[in-house]
């Protein structure tokens, strides 16, 4: 049985400019057909993967929002939805002024997915903001009572500010919720300067997805090779047979690594693919 293969989009898969190179997306798209197993695993949500993965057909679900839903890339339908318990989603949200934050928040009403927002207090919110809308992301909602989105579905609260800022508030998260909680705290690769804070459910993370993935589809006992850059990236490492990083990923990625390869500015995953591919079909012969 081939390995079964997963990589992470932005930093990894996806150029610095959120683009899929013509010769990644062509080639990735003739490995898939020829029977490789290959899914992505991401923070973004399967709307956003679906502007940068357009064309490309994928047999196997994604794994969005760092594991908070496993869907269908084409249609978007959901096949596992790991939302915040409310309380915890309340609470949270409760504690979000005393650091002068408003927060985005993304949920699943049980039709479609919607992100909430009320006011843009900086540039990192804005920047955000008008980069979605300027997208046409059909999920973002204006709302003047952020607390009416808490009685959906909720998936992720992304606050954006300085750093310092979200360095305390991810401390005072970490220490009240930790067990109810996945959170990521991290410089916005494509808005440098402004730090973001991610809360999700305990359960999206992306080894537990790639888990679910495997369990779903008869893809147990497999080898499982990944591809990262962010320590986002990191749970998935620590379960994957093969765990490979690319050039840019941090220091702390490549200490779990079990291989590293070129930047993702040259096509570093999928030549990697391909060779890996080409040599399995010769073996095979």
């Amino acid at each position: 049985m081939p390995p079964l293969y997963v990589s992470d989009l932005d930093g990894t898969l996806l150029s610095n400019d959120a683009t899929l190179s013509e010769f990644s997306r062509t080639t990735l798209q003739s490995l898939i057909d020829d029977g490789m197993p290959f899914t992505v695993a991401s923070a973004r949500s399967v709307v956003s993967m679906g502007m940068f993965l357009a064309g490309l057909r994928l047999p196997l679900p994604v794994i969005e929002m760092n594991g908070a839903f496993l869907s269908d890339l084409k249609t978007g339908r959901h096949e596992i939805v790991h939302s915040l318990d409310s309380s915890v989603a309340s609470e949270i949200y409760h504690l979000l002024p005393q650091f002068g934050c408003v927060p985005f928040v993304s949920t699943f009403n049980g039709m479609e997915d919607c992100v909430h927002y009320g006011d843009v207090t900086n540039g990192g919110m804005d920047w955000y903001l008008t980069d979605r809308l300027t997208k046409r992301d059909r999920r973002w909602r204006k709302s003047y009572d952020l607390r009416a989105a808490l009685r959906e579905q909720v998936v992720c609260l992304t606050i954006i500010g300085d750093s310092h800022v979200l360095a305390d508030l991810h401390a005072v998260v970490k220490e009240r919720w930790d067990t109810h909680i996945s959170s990521h705290y991290f410089e916005n690769l494509y808005s440098p300067g402004w730090y973001w804070l991610t809360i999700h459910d305990r359960r999206a993370t992306k080894d537990q997805a790639i888990q679910a993935l495997m369990d779903a589809y008869g893809l147990q006992g497999r080898e499982l090779v990944v591809f990262g850059d962010e320590n986002n990236d990191l749970s998935m490492f620590r379960m994957a047979d093969r765990a490979v990083a690319v050039a840019n990923a941090t220091g702390q990625l490549k200490e779990h690594a079990t291989q590293v390869i070129g930047a993702n500015q040259e096509d570093s995953v999928v030549k990697y693919l391909l060779t890996e591919w080409e040599g399995q079909r010769t073996q095979s012969r």
